[in-house]
């Protein structure tokens, strides 16, 4: 992490000192800026969901005369890897290389581990000049006011029970499995705020769906599961009763739930690239990451 005291150390030519760009350590007080800067580049975060993405990582801001310009964080899921997002630059404060600079602080803090992140069309070319390399996959927002779905019913031999904080050592099994990745405090995080459904079969879990308040109003993530159909189990319970609320979903791009989510009242809203410096986790199986947690935290 670096301190800019002065125009010389900005890199900008001929600004004056008084302009000079700070970065510091984020913190969860910045999580009420954090919230209108990113509602002036049109992403829907509340105080709350800066709060939660704050408290369970790393990461920046950068100052211009006490003020508040960009963010940019990383979340380590064990010692190899991380996932590196919320990187937003005032839309006034673009083209001065503060993206930049941030990111190359981001990265030095991560040291060895592989990064993983999601990118936006806008973003993507500083990313690979920074190393990173899209591999084929990516995520598609999808979110509007649901429709009457009915209850689900598991597939034969299974049952669904309500999560809970006690459940945190038992879904960290299938969240591996589906992932390759440690990612324990992201789930007790997830537990302490949300509601959990888990789907067991002979008594172990197979697989889980956390619900929680984000944004305009609830999003479903994460979605873990065998296969596609119990995904859709999942996903229904959420849905079920919550008929004119809005809900969001992010699946990996090429899932087969996108157009039984169109069906139930949520459209598409967008596609991000997924980007990776280093080595992919490896997920073993058979469990699946049918939605993801947020597009920054995967």
């Amino acid at each position: 992490m670096s301190s800019v005291a002065s125009a010389a150390g900005t890199g900008m030519t001929g600004i004056a000192a008084s302009d000079a760009l700070t970065l510091r350590a984020i913190r969860i007080d910045d999580a009420a800026s954090c919230a209108e800067l990113s509602r002036h580049v049109g992403w829907p975060h509340r105080r709350e969901d800066w709060e939660f993405v704050i408290g369970l990582g790393h990461g920046l801001v950068a100052e211009r005369n006490g003020e508040l310009v960009a963010t940019g964080q990383w979340w380590p899921y064990g010692e190899s890897h991380a996932t590196v997002g919320m990187i937003i630059v005032a839309p006034e404060q673009q083209g001065a290389g503060i993206g930049k600079r941030l990111m190359q602080e981001l990265l030095a803090q991560a040291g060895e581990r592989s990064l993983m992140l999601n990118a936006t069309v806008a973003g993507a070319p500083l990313y690979v000049r920074l190393g990173f390399r899209s591999w084929g996959g990516g995520v598609r927002q999808y979110q509007g006011h649901a429709l009457v779905v009915a209850e689900p019913e598991p597939t034969l031999g299974k049952r669904l029970r309500p999560g809970s904080p006690a459940d945190l050592a038992m879904l960290e099994r299938p969240d591996r499995e589906a992932t390759g990745l440690e990612r324990g405090p992201v789930l007790a995080a997830l537990l302490q705020c949300g509601e959990c459904l888990v789907l067991e079969q002979a008594g172990q879990p197979v697989g889980f769906s956390i619900l929680r308040d984000f944004g305009r109003g609830k999003v479903v993530g994460p979605v873990v599961a065998a296969d596609e159909m119990d995904a859709r189990t999942l996903i229904a319970c959420w849905l079920h009763g919550r008929a004119g609320q809005f809900i969001r979903v992010d699946l990996p791009l090429g899932s087969g739930l996108g157009d039984w989510l169109v069906q139930h009242g949520l459209a598409p809203a967008g596609d991000v690239t997924a980007m990776v410096r280093g080595d992919l986790p490896v997920a073993s199986g058979p469990a699946r990451l049918h939605a993801l947690v947020t597009q920054a935290l995967g």
